[in-house]
């Protein structure tokens, strides 16, 4: 019976964790049920919220059972009229007992409710929640709520021709991406899209989740944005072995997988290393780079911190391409499948007599999007990893997106250290400027990127699908307090090489950063400095960095972003 008191648990949010609510399932340990069990309740639950809590309020339970809070009421409720299963307890819980004597009455007001809203069956009633019905004129006013499902093709297993005519035949092709964004889960179109390969956009409605080739690995859920990291690599012909640096749960590496898989003719192979520190995220990166097929190329090393590699062991001699998303504040993140809106019952006695139901008999079945009754509760769980609105602490928010640009910066260092890697891809789900160009500028003025030669790739020398997207990167001088030292047109330059999403646009995107950056031996400066040349030359296994050597020394320098910029002069560093 923990599984409803854990997820109203989580739901109440009492500790004020930020975060998705995947992320936030899949973060504590001490959990009795299965994340994935908790995570199907509090998703499925939140569809029905508009209808269950208008029966909650009408039957008077919170009333009569004081032993029940407005969410277990409604995840209770759920589970007795609308799942197949039925409520998960033994029978003499105090729980399960609380709400099966008032099923009569419940599945009496929900039946009223069904035929109200003109629903002849409850598979149809089924089908039009699953579909969107409750929310969806709430949803169509409002584009900027709209996020089209992003569905990759796995071409490690099927071509997008053999897809569009067999699973989607019967699908047609829209004419621009906001017919898709507004269309109901049931509409049967899809767009192709124009900057990356192989992605389609879906209604936001549609549930790939139940199609036989999202179970098989055919396709993969991933956001547009999550999908420029792996194609700005551009890993070619002639490069060799790449490394994943922060891998789960494994959409960009088996992207990446799938690309790489297409240079590989012949007998030549090709690996990608796929680090992950966490034992239950490696865990999922596991299934997921089995699933997708991925693992011919594809290995996980599992708790494995990618910061405590050896660039100089023999194992990575061949890595040429790396790809880092390291943790963020995660503040561009989309609430999605990840974050749910839920509508609670009013606890208060006087709230039937007030309002009484809150699911107006004339209403239209598409037209009970805000059917919430006066006092009701929302629970609204698209939350991001930095400021809640509830507490808005802008000096903690501060704090906090220092220390998360420290990590990134050691982690994109440490990447540049790697003795044959040519290219890099940065990426972040964040809108923050500390976490993308200042961290970007940050590194390429260190003096690892100064002695390797390596410097930002401009737009001109972006791969063609995303040479082509409009959103660049922008320049907060006052937040890198004097660290790096630029033009106006070099600060112009590296802003045009990052790209930007932004969420609740026209593109149907989530906020994403990335910037790549590549190793111009023009650039160089001298060879390695000797504390490196001692570390390749020691039989000591190589520990990574600590946390006091979170930032080298910064050097104030002109930051390279272009193979012909004349080199300058270092100043004196700073401790």
């Amino acid at each position: 019976m923990s599984l409803y008191y854990e997820a109203a648990s989580v739901l109440a949010n009492s500790e004020n964790a930020g975060g998705s609510l995947k992320a936030r399932l899949y973060r504590q340990k001490n959990l009795k049920s299965s994340p994935a069990q908790l995570f199907a309740l509090i998703s499925e639950a939140s569809k029905w919220s508009l209808v269950l809590k208008d029966v909650v309020e009408k039957c008077g339970l919170l009333r009569e059972e004081k032993k029940l809070s407005p969410i277990l009421a409604l995840l209770l409720c759920h589970d007795l009229i609308v799942s197949k299963s039925g409520v998960v307890a033994p029978a003499n819980h105090v729980l399960k007992l609380a709400i099966t004597r008032h099923k009569a009455r419940l599945g009496a007001e929900f039946t009223k409710a069904r035929i109200r809203l003109g629903y002849p069956t409850l598979e149809s009633f089924r089908e039009a929640v699953n579909n969107g019905a409750l929310d969806e004129e709430q949803q169509s006013s409002q584009i900027q709520a709209k996020h089209p499902r992003w569905v990759r093709v796995n071409t490690l297993k099927v071509s997008l021709e053999e897809l569009l005519t067999t699973t989607f035949a019967e699908y047609e092709e829209a004419e621009t991406l906001t017919q898709v964004m507004t269309a109901s889960g049931s509409t049967k179109i899809y767009f192709p899209d124009s900057n990356i390969p192989n992605l389609l956009a879906f209604p936001p409605k549609i549930d790939i989740s139940k199609f036989l080739v999202y179970t098989n690995g055919n396709v993969i859920l991933q956001d547009k944005a999550s999908c420029f990291p792996a194609y700005l690599l551009n890993v070619a012909f002639e490069d060799g072995d790449a490394i994943d640096g922060c891998a789960a749960p494994g959409n960009k590496t088996t992207h990446l997988a799938a690309i790489m898989s297409n240079l590989s003719p012949g007998n030549r192979s090709r690996k990608i290393i796929a680090f992950e520190r966490d034992k239950t995220r490696a865990g999922i990166l596991q299934k997921m780079v089995k699933l997708a097929a991925a693992d011919k190329i594809a290995s996980v090393k599992a708790n494995a911190d990618f910061l405590a590699a050896n660039p100089d062991a023999e194992e990575y001699s061949n890595v040429s391409a790396i790809l880092l998303d390291p943790s963020c504040s995660g503040s561009g993140i989309v609430g999605r499948e990840d974050s749910v809106q839920m509508h609670l019952p009013d606890p208060s006695p006087q709230s039937i007599a007030k309002t009484g139901s809150s699911l107006n008999k004339k209403r239209k079945r598409n037209d009970i999007s805000n059917t919430t009754a006066k006092g009701a509760t929302t629970v609204n769980l698209a939350l991001d990893d930095s400021t809640h609105e509830e507490t808005p602490l802008e000096d903690k928010t501060s704090e906090r997106l220092a220390a998360l640009s420290a990590f990134q910066y050691r982690i994109l260092t440490h990447a540049m250290r790697f003795q044959n890697a040519r290219k890099i891809t940065y990426s972040t789900c964040s809108i923050h400027f500390e976490e993308n160009e200042g961290v970007v500028a940050r590194a390429l003025s260190s003096s690892i990127a100064q002695s390797r030669g390596w410097r930002v790739l401009t737009r001109a020398e972006q791969v063609e699908g995303l040479k082509k997207w409009e959103r660049r990167g922008f320049w907060e001088n006052e937040k890198l307090e004097g660290q790096v030292e630029l033009s106006n047109e070099q600060t112009q330059t590296l802003c045009d090489a990052c790209i930007r999403c932004e969420k609740g646009t026209e593109e149907g995107t989530m906020g994403f950063f990335v910037a790549a950056l590549v190793r111009d031996p023009s650039l160089e400066v001298g060879s390695r400095t000797p504390v490196e040349q001692n570390a390749a030359n020691s039989d000591e296994e190589w520990n990574g960095f600590s946390d006091a050597d979170g930032a080298e020394s910064i050097t104030e320098v002109v930051v390279p972003v272009t193979s012909s910029q004349p080199k300058k002069k270092r100043k004196k560093g700073r401790k």
